[in-house]
């Protein structure tokens, strides 16, 4: 048996086949789940079409291993329904789906701020969470002055989300976090762009960086009962501007993934 060296690798030109170690880098996954992801709530794929890996591979520009695999991550995260027959079908997701989703964001956050209360967290985390408030009252400043603040607002309110998290030092609760964020509508940042345009939305923003500021002093002072309910609290907003995109058909469509939506008795 030959030795292996340099002129029996790839280096030498030699054809590494359809589906390599390259393939299978964890890179060429998340390339091919993120695109799909991009499909299907860009509504490209649309519920109930199916999906197979061949077309996928020859779409997304990627070998059959990573395909495979972003359509299994896809349907964990809820998007995909395996067929009996095989492949996967897009889902489609009722107003009752969404509105449990973002209960279920708002349990999860809750819990992490409850846990990062009682398990205290550094004067250093405290300190740089602080900072993200301090850039959001800014960009909150410049919206109730009449600037435009929400791409700003949106980039910032995710990082806070996600520090938030880090403050409960649980991965467990992180990975059911971002699991859960992952359907259409539940992530913290979901409805922040339509939120320009609900009536009272110069109210909410304000009610939303309180209840940031709230959450933080909650866990701060070790008041997990408190930071819990707040970060619930907190989802719900999400709930009312859902509830005024699902009365506003133009504003509703503009969502990233409405197409997924069951909108049974409307136009």
């Amino acid at each position: 048996m030959p030795e292996n060296g340099p002129e029996n690798g790839p280096e030498n030109g030699q054809d590494k086949g359809p589906d390599t170690d390259d393939d299978r880098a964890p890179s060429q996954t998340v390339k091919a789940q993120l695109a799909l992801r991009d499909l299907i709530l860009g509504g490209d794929l649309k519920p109930g079409d199916r999906i197979s890996e061949l077309p996928m591979v020859e779409r997304l520009g990627v070998s059959r291993t990573p395909v495979r695999m972003a359509l299994v991550r896809l349907e964990e995260e809820g998007l995909l329904e395996a067929i009996p027959s095989g492949g996967f079908s897009v889902k489609s997701f009722t107003e009752r789906d969404i509105f449990d989703a973002i209960e279920i964001r708002g349990a999860l956050e809750g819990l992490a701020a409850r846990l990062a209360a009682e398990r205290g967290p550094s004067a250093t985390d405290l300190l740089s969470i602080r900072d993200c408030l301090e850039e959001l009252d800014a960009v909150v400043a410049t919206h109730l002055g009449g600037g435009n603040c929400f791409p700003d607002y949106v980039e910032l309110n995710a990082r806070f989300h996600h520090m938030l998290l880090g403050l409960a030092q649980s991965p467990v609760v992180e990975r059911q976090f971002e699991r859960a964020v992952t359907l259409p509508f539940a992530s913290p940042s979901a409805f922040v762009m339509i939120q320009q345009e609900v009536p009272e939305a110069r109210t909410v923003l304000t009610v939303a960086q309180d209840h940031h500021r709230c959450a933080v002093d909650a866990i701060e002072a070790r008041e997990g009962t408190r930071a819990e309910a707040i970060m619930r609290e907190h989802a719900r907003l999400a709930s009312r501007n859902l509830r005024y995109a699902l009365r506003n058909r133009d504003t509703f469509d503009r969502i990233p993934g409405a197409a997924l939506l069951q909108r049974r008795g409307r136009p």
